[in-house]
């Protein structure tokens, strides 16, 4: 026989026996109707209640469902979708998922990828739109009843995703935590949710350079992203405060971008300040927190080349805020009216600096005024000396 030839390549199967069986014995046969039956192991499995599924499925459903050749029968939408959930929600490799769904290795990685660009495809628009002003007033509303800080519009920061090297890069990956990473920098709303993501930096570029570079920085520079009016703080007689973006050391301060004081000599004033910027930029860590989470290939190196990555990551993002959005409790419309007639002149000449130094300024007096003050916060401080 030719195939016995010594040093003859064996030919290959057009499909495997193991994979032949997928339909009597792979996991999405065997398992997922009984896991319907059960709400708590559904959405321990899918990281997603039943309804939120369905309702994800059907939003899917037009660029996942595939017709039947003559050569073989296409996959489901149904299973593309509880493939890519469960690579989401596991990180396991497309190996030990090809040994649970009974799919090739090959096929596995495709459907991960489509299944991830469809995701963000389909679900940008309708879970992270391009914010408006009501909508940035709305945020307003929420950070101030949650975080007591009043005309903020987000809290900002950014992950490093760990990711195996990339070929020829160098150390452009390469992060300050000694590992290899790619960078999602967002900004997060006091309900946990993402409403604008950069995603894909190098691990070694600074939060502030990747911040610059973004589409949001070039934005928020040329006053395009639809910022209200500035305003009185609630409770003030003194002069309005743009509304404003809370961030760490690592970024540079602006009108809009206010990160805490130095922490050398720092008196009372400075000290409430940083605390309370510190109570509202924690809702981004939280929401990196429940992403990472939630969907655990970020627990993990992600054995995929960057442009793939990039695609898990916009996956999980559109994932995370469709999960808060109709599996979490959403909060009640403040109706909060911060608008003013009175302006504040951002664009006066001096340093780069100087407008975000008097913005600044207008916050800490106003932490540290009867209006402003909490009852806790001396105490808050005081503990942190």
């Amino acid at each position: 026989m030719l195939d016995d030839e010594p040093g003859r390549k064996r030919r290959r199967l057009w499909v495997h026996p193991i994979v032949a069986q997928q339909q009597q014995k792979g996991q999405f046969h065997k398992l997922f109707n009984d896991l319907r039956q059960d709400s708590n192991k559904f959405k321990s499995h899918c990281r997603m209640s039943i309804e939120t599924f369905d309702h994800l499925l059907i939003c899917l459903h037009p660029d996942l469902n595939f017709v039947d050749t003559s050569m073989r029968r296409s996959i489901s939408a149904e299973q593309r979708l509880l493939v890519t959930l469960r690579f989401l929600a596991t990180g396991n490799s497309f190996a030990s998922l090809h040994f649970e769904f009974l799919l090739g290795i090959s096929t596995i990685s495709g459907i991960v990828c489509h299944t991830c660009k469809v995701i963000w495809q389909r679900l940008r628009e309708a879970v992270m739109p391009t914010p408006a002003a009501a909508d940035w007033l709305r945020i307003a509303a929420g950070f101030n009843q949650s975080a007591q800080f009043p005309n903020c519009i987000g809290a900002l920061d950014g992950k490093h995703i760990r990711v195996k090297k990339p070929s020829h890069s160098g150390s452009r990956y390469f992060n300050y935590k000694q590992y290899f990473s790619v960078v999602l920098m967002a900004l997060a709303d006091s309900d946990y949710k993402f409403v604008i993501v950069d995603i894909g930096a190098y691990g070694s570029t600074s939060d502030s350079r990747i911040l610059s570079a973004s589409r949001m920085g070039e934005r928020l520079r040329q006053n395009q992203l639809a910022l209200p009016e500035p305003s009185r703080l609630p409770g003030s007689a003194g002069p309005p405060a743009p509304f404003v973006i809370v961030e760490d050391e690592g970024f540079a301060l602006s009108p809009h971008l206010m990160r805490p004081f130095p922490r050398r000599d720092l008196d009372d004033r400075k000290r409430i300040f940083n605390y309370r910027l510190t109570r509202a930029r924690r809702y981004v860590e939280c929401a990196f927190g429940i992403l990472s989470s939630k969907w655990r290939v970020f627990q993990s190196s992600i054995q995929m080349k960057p442009d793939n990555v990039t695609l898990v990551i916009q996956a999980c993002v559109m994932l995370h805020n469709f999960t808060r959005i109709h599996d979490a409790s959403t909060d009640a419309d403040l109706g909060l009216n911060m608008t003013s007639s009175v302006s504040l002149d951002l664009s006066r000449p001096g340093r780069p600096g100087t407008a975000g130094l008097a913005v600044r300024e207008i916050f800490a007096d106003y932490f540290s005024s009867p209006e402003g003050a909490l009852s806790w916060q001396m105490d808050a401080i005081r503990g942190s000396r």
